[in-house]
């Protein structure tokens, strides 16, 4: 539940004359996971629109609520004095259950943190929604082992539960446990009052991990972590994290810069992960719902997926996808003759049959440079190669010693290269090496 208050100005002082309670989109849906959702901001939405509309002066968020692109209109007016930023597992009665084997049950407040709790055992997981005191109520009501909370949430309220393990290795949501307070860009008396509240300290640590989430792109359905500190020595400290929805992979960056050349602590350690493979996992994060800007088929790589600017969502599959065919040995160990391959599948199909020591060819022939490479550095020296099958084709009949060949070919060749052999009395002995099929993705 989100607060809007009306404020009343007296000597210079900010008093609160109303406080009127609103449930957001994220307070009301509450039989869907926020990922499900698929929108961000749904618990400051409605209060921006009060604001904007002029019923109200000022609101009151949970900082990691809020979108990291404020509305037209609307400004950060102060960052209140940060409170505990860990998560905590809160347990009923005994945590036996913390090394049970896999299958064992327990209880998730979010994807992000159901992500981030599985070194706990991989259990499985419920999705709990709700304020508070609602959710404290479903875990003693239900068969839940334990429930995940922002320690903050249940410390201001005083209701912190008896039984809790703080979660001191998960990386918290950035700006977890710290509260904001918006008013609009043009409301200069409320904004100089609020500026009153801020916590500088906190200010400087919310905005790197908030920048560190804006660069990823991540809203409520990305695991993203991100915690930043001033130690004693004046050094601003961030780690940030980027996890895939199982958890099964993990991007982490930790930077530290002296306070006052901090500035783009939050960018650079985004940065760093995107280029180790970041890019990628927030495309998958981003969910089949959304619309694709960039459809390739050809499948990319980390480095080519880096050469898009953030923002665009780019998707690839293989349109065709190559099968090894199993081939006889007692096939492999004839004596060939002159040997042809029209494409580098063919060549790596093979050697999924056998070790390159074991493939010994007299006279190899192919098409194409990079198939022409991949023999010389797998199998051995190519005495020929053309561009095209055709031009292949027309060299043998013309300078190749012998009258038999084997090609190496896949089930969908479609090269004039065995016609225009058989047509000169050459005989031809076809091997498939693979087959090929049309990416169901693509087909879809």
């Amino acid at each position: 539940m989100a607060g809007q208050h009306r404020q009343k100005t007296i000597g210079g002082i900010g008093t609160f004359r109303e406080i009127d309670p609103v449930k957001s989109t994220g307070d009301l849906v509450l039989d869907k996971p926020l990922y499900e959702l698929g929108i961000t901001g749904i618990f400051t939405k409605t209060l921006d629109v009060a604001m904007l509309n002029g019923d109200i002066d000022i609101a009151v968020h949970s900082m990691k609520d809020v979108p990291t692109k404020l509305p037209k209109g609307i400004v950060q007016a102060a960052v209140l004095k940060r409170a505990n930023f860990m998560d905590i597992l809160a347990f009923k009665n005994n945590e036996e259950f913390l090394g049970a084997p896999r299958g064992h049950y327990r209880n998730r407040k979010s994807e992000k943190k159901s992500t981030m709790v599985e070194p706990l055992s991989n259990p499985y997981r419920s999705d709990l929604r709700g304020n508070v005191n609602s959710r404290l109520e479903k875990l003693k009501k239900n068969d839940w082992n334990g429930a995940i909370f922002a320690a903050a949430g249940p410390e201001r309220i005083g209701l912190e539960p008896e039984n809790t393990i703080g979660l001191t290795w998960m990386v918290p949501a950035p700006a977890q446990g710290a509260i904001m307070v918006v008013a609009t860009e043009n409301d200069t008396e409320t904004r100089e009052i609020c500026a009153e509240l801020n916590h500088r300290e906190t200010e400087i640590c919310t905005k790197l991990e908030r920048d560190f989430l804006r660069e990823l792109e991540g809203g409520c359905s990305a695991p993203i972590g991100a915690l930043a500190y001033i130690d004693k020595e004046e050094k601003v400290n961030l780690k940030g994290v980027l996890l895939t929805v199982d958890g099964s992979q993990k991007l982490e960056a930790a930077l530290t810069a002296p306070l006052g050349k901090h500035e783009s602590l939050g960018l650079d350690a985004a940065k760093s992960i995107l280029s180790r493979g970041g890019k990628r996992l927030m495309n998958e994060l981003q969910g089949t719902d959304l619309k694709t800007n960039v459809f390739s088929t050809k499948k990319l790589t980390d480095a080519q997926l880096q050469k898009f600017n953030i923002g665009i969502r780019v998707d690839s599959e293989d349109f065709i996808k190559i099968s090894p065919n199993r081939i006889s040995p007692i096939v492999l160990k004839k004596n060939l003759g002159n040997i042809v391959f029209t494409s580098k599948n063919a060549v790596e199909s093979l050697l999924t049959n056998c070790s390159p020591a074991e493939l010994q060819f007299d006279s190899i022939y192919c098409v194409g440079r990079k198939t022409k490479r991949l023999i010389q550095k797998k199998i051995g020296p190519v005495t020929h190669f053309e561009n095209s099958a055709t031009d292949l084709g027309n060299y043998l009949v013309e300078y190749m010693e012998g009258t038999q060949v084997t090609y190496f070919h896949g089930n969908l060749s479609l090269e004039d290269l065995p016609t225009i052999l058989e047509e000169n009395n050459i005989t031809v002995t076809k091997v498939e090496a693979y087959r090929t099929k049309l990416s169901r993705k693509i087909c879809a």
